[in-house]
This record gives structure tokens, C-alpha cells and sequence, in this order.
């Protein structure tokens, strides 16, 4: 199935006393590319969340954020720092006495003092964090790659409705083809009847000329490439692998034959066709920019 390289994704759950939340986001980028935001002291999760990812997406610039929060704090203990409060509580009455202040120094004052409080948690078991991330992760990266698809889906159906109009296009150009030659041979003939008069046209000689000049503009091998390349992308966008960068191959090469095409061309609705095609040459190749 095709995808986007625009998603979005996001779980939170509670699991083992903590509250996880993951996020997951991605643009286009010709590569994989992966950022994680995580809690410093949970950093041994970004080689793992990366690994995690890649395994899901082909393509594009992710980025990854989680927050992990206790919601229950039974492993952690809070100490009080006494010979530091105790520093506070000497260094500020000797201020207030310097400055003939009132001594109204009280236990709260004292406890805005943040640094004085240390809390020690017990260390944490790091696959047990993993696996309590990951769970989250795989419902966060499921939405996430839902979205690709539905925009995916999109993108194919607005590609494939531009191909037909391509092919359309592409059958007139055979059709209008061989009458351009005929065309060009009437008027040749026309030309050297009012040039010789009343002596006699050789035949061959407009037959000569008028193959050289279908030769000249002759555009069947391009025309076979062009439906050829249009079946090799139906049949790409069929596909479940990325197929991204061989679709961009595929556009390369359809501009190709449409420029071939159009400088060949001797003909108003021939041009007018090959600029058409061209416009949804470009139309495909900005959509294809966005596919994984």
C-alpha cells in the first residue's frame, strides 16, 4: 500500500505506576530521519525508539517526543539536606540582625528553599522501562501509519486519474500522428504544382519527401515508452514496498518522451497535448515527493 511521508500519531497510557506519552510526527525527506525528545534520564530509549521506527517507516523526518511520569511514587524517597537548611537558617539571621531586622524566619520559609530536598528514587529497571514504552510506542506508531495510508491512499487515486489523462492524451498524439504526414505531403504537393505549372509533379519525388519527413517526426517509439512507463507506475502504486524513488525514476523518464514528443512535433494539437501531459508530468512528480 502507499503511503504519505506525513503522519501523525499519539498514545498515552499508565503502565507500572507511570503515566507514558508518545508522540510521533514525520514530513517529507528523501531519506529516514529520526529525532527524539525523551526525559534526560531515560536518553538509553532514543537508540531503541529510532530502531523502533525504522522498522515502520521507509522514509521521511520523524520526530519522536515522550514523557514518562510517575504516578506513583512509592520507589522514591525525599531526604532533606540539614547541613545546607541549617547554612539558610544561620546565614539569614545574621543578615537580618546586620540589617536590624525582625527574626521571622519559619519552616516554610525555609522549605522554599528547593535545593535543600533531595529525592532518591531506586533505580529503575531499563527493560522494564523499554517494554512499558514500546507498548505505548506501537499504539502511537499504529495511528501514525494509519494516517500515512489514508493520505497515501489519496495521493495514488490523484496519480492514477492523472495517468489516464496522460495515456488519453498520448492515444490522440498516435492518432493525429500519421495525418500530420499526409497533411505535410498534400501541401507539398500543392506547393510544387504552383512552382512547375502546367509541367507534371513527380510523384516520387513527394513520396521521398514525405517519408523523410515522417521519419523526421516519427513519434511511435516514444508513445510505446510513455504506455509502458505508465503501466510500470500503475503497477508500482500496487505495491507494498516504499516505492517512493522509483517512482521519481519512472516520472524522469515520462518527461523524457514528452520532450522528445514535443520537439518532434509540427502539429497545434499535437503541441497542445504534449503541454498538457507536461502539466500532469508535474503534478505527479510534486505528489511523489510526498510518497514513502
Amino acid at each position: 500500500m502507499i503511503r504519505s511521508m506525513t503522519g501523525y500519531g499519539r498514545s498515552c497510557q499508565i503502565i507500572g505506576g507511570r503515566e507514558i506519552t508518545v508522540e510521533i510526527r514525520s514530513v517529507n525527506h528523501r531519506f529516514f530521519e529520526c529525532s527524539t525528545r525523551v526525559p534526560r534520564v531515560y536518553g538509553y530509549l532514543e537508540q531503541r525508539l529510532k530502531s523502533f521506527l525504522q522498522a515502520r517507516a521507509a522514509r521521511g523526518k520523524i520526530e519522536v517526543g515522550v514523557t514518562i511520569v510517575a504516578v506513583d511514587s512509592a520507589d522514591a524517597q525525599v531526604c532533606v539536606n540539614e547541613a545546607l537548611a541549617a547554612e539558610y537558617v544561620e546565614q539569614l539571621r545574621r543578615f537580618g540582625e546586620k540589617l536590624q531586622l525582625t527574626d521571622d524566619l519559619s519552616l516554610s520559609a525555609i522549605a522554599r528553599f528547593s535545593d535543600i530536598f533531595v529525592v532518591r528514587k531506586e533505580v529503575e529497571d531499563e527493560e522494564e522501562v523499554w517494554n512499558a514504552v514500546e507498548q505505548v510506542a506501537a499504539q502511537a506508531a499504529d495511528a501514525f501509519v494509519r494516517m500515512r495510508e489514508t493520505e497515501g491512499e489519496k495521493l495514488k487515486q490523484d496519480i492514477l486519474n492523472r495517468l489516464s489523462e496522460i495515456e488519453a492524451d498520448t492515444a490522440r498524439v498516435e492518432e493525429i500522428s500519421p495525418r500530420t504526414v499526409e497533411e505535410y505531403r498534400s501541401r507539398l504537393y500543392q506547393k510544387l504544382q504552383a512552382i512547375l505549372e502546367d509541367r507534371s509533379v513527380d510523384e516520387q519525388r513527394i513520396l521521398t519527401e514525405a517519408a523523410l519527413f515522417a521519419e523526421k517526426i516519427a513519434v511511435d517509439e516514444e508513445t510505446v515508452r510513455l504506455k509502458s512507463h505508465i503501466a510500470q507506475l500503475r503497477g508500482m502504486l500496487e505495491d507494498d514496498a516504499a516505492v517512493g524513488r522509483k517512482l521519481d525514476f519512472l516520472v524522469q523518464e515520462l518527461n523524457r518522451e514528452c520532450n522528445t514528443i514535443g520537439s518532434k512535433a509540427n502539429d497545434v494539437e499535437i503541441a497542445r497535448l504534449v503541454v498538457n501531459m507536461k502539466a500532469n508530468i508535474e503534478k505527479i512528480r510534486e505528489q511523489i515527493q510526498n510518497i514513502e
